[in-house]
C-alpha cells in the first residue's frame, strides 16, 4: 500500500469519525457547541477539524446533506412494500424512529435554511409521499382526507419523543400504534376541521428559524 493511499484512507476515517462525533455532540449540546470539543472527542487536533470542515457552517451543511441521503436510503423499502398501507406504516415508523434518534436535526435544518434558503432537497420527496398516500387511499386502507403533509407532521410528532432521551425510546411504539390506528380508513371517523397545508409551505415551515405567528 502506498503512503498516498494510506493517507486518503486515514482522511476518510477521520472525516467519518468527525461526522459521527459531531452528531453526538450536537445532540447533547446544540449545533453551536465548541469545535475544540469535537476535536477532543474524535481524538484529532483542531487543525484536522478545519481541514475537513473549514467552518461550522460547512459541517452543519454536510450533516444536513447526509441526513437527506439517509432519507433516500429509506425509499426502496418504503415504496416497495407489498401494499400501500404497509408503505404508510413503514414511512411513519422508520422516519419517526430516525428523527427521535437524531435530536439535532431540527436545529440543523433551521441553520441550513438560514445559510441557503434556495437549498430545498426535501422537496424531491413530495411526489414520492403523494404516491404512497394515493396508493393506500385507493386500497381503501388510509382515510381519504389524509395528505402527505399530515404524515410529515406525524413523523415530527413521533420524532419529538427523542427529547426524553434513550430512556423513553423503548416505549415510543405505544404512540406509533395510536397514530397508525388514527390513520386507518373506517366508518365514523371525525372529519378534518380544515384543509391540509400545502407541501411547499410545510417544507419552508419545518426549515424556518423559529415559530411563525399565526395568521390574523
Amino acid at each position: 500500500m502506498t503512503s498516498s493511499v494510506s493517507s486518503r484512507r486515514d482522511a476518510r476515517r477521520n472525516h467519518e469519525r468527525l461526522l459521527r462525533e459531531a452528531r453526538q455532540l450536537f445532540a447533547e449540546r446544540g449545533i453551536d457547541a465548541p469545535l475544540d470539543e469535537l476535536a477532543a472527542r474524535a481524538g484529532v487536533g483542531a487543525g484536522t477539524v478545519y481541514r475537513h470542515f473549514p467552518n461550522r457552517d460547512a459541517l452543519v451543511r454536510e450533516i444536513y446533506d447526509s441526513a437527506v441521503a439517509e432519507l433516500h436510503d429509506f425509499a426502496p423499502e418504503i415504496l416497495g412494500a407489498e401494499t400501500g398501507w404497509r408503505s404508510v406504516e413503514l414511512y411513519v415508523e422508520r422516519l419517526g424512529a430516525w428523527v427521535a434518534d437524531s435530536p439535532y436535526l431540527p436545529a440543523v435544518m433551521r441553520r441550513v435554511a438560514e445559510l441557503d434558503p434556495t437549498h430545498r432537497p426535501g422537496a424531491d420527496f413530495e411526489p414520492l409521499v403523494d404516491g404512497l398516500v394515493a396508493r393506500a387511499q385507493a386500497e381503501g386502507a388510509l382515510r381519504a382526507d389524509v395528505t402527505a403533509v399530515d404524515l410529515g407532521i406525524l413523523v415530527d410528532m413521533l420524532g419529538s419523543l427523542g427529547q426524553y432521551g434513550g430512556e423513553y425510546l423503548p416505549f415510543w411504539r405505544r404512540q406509533l400504534t395510536i397514530v397508525l390506528d388514527g390513520l386507518r380508513a373506517r366508518p365514523g371517523t371525525t372529519p378534518m376541521p380544515v384543509p391540509g397545508q400545502a407541501f411547499a409551505a410545510f417544507h419552508d415551515m419545518s426549515h424556518a428559524k423559529g415559530p411563525r405567528p399565526a395568521p390574523r
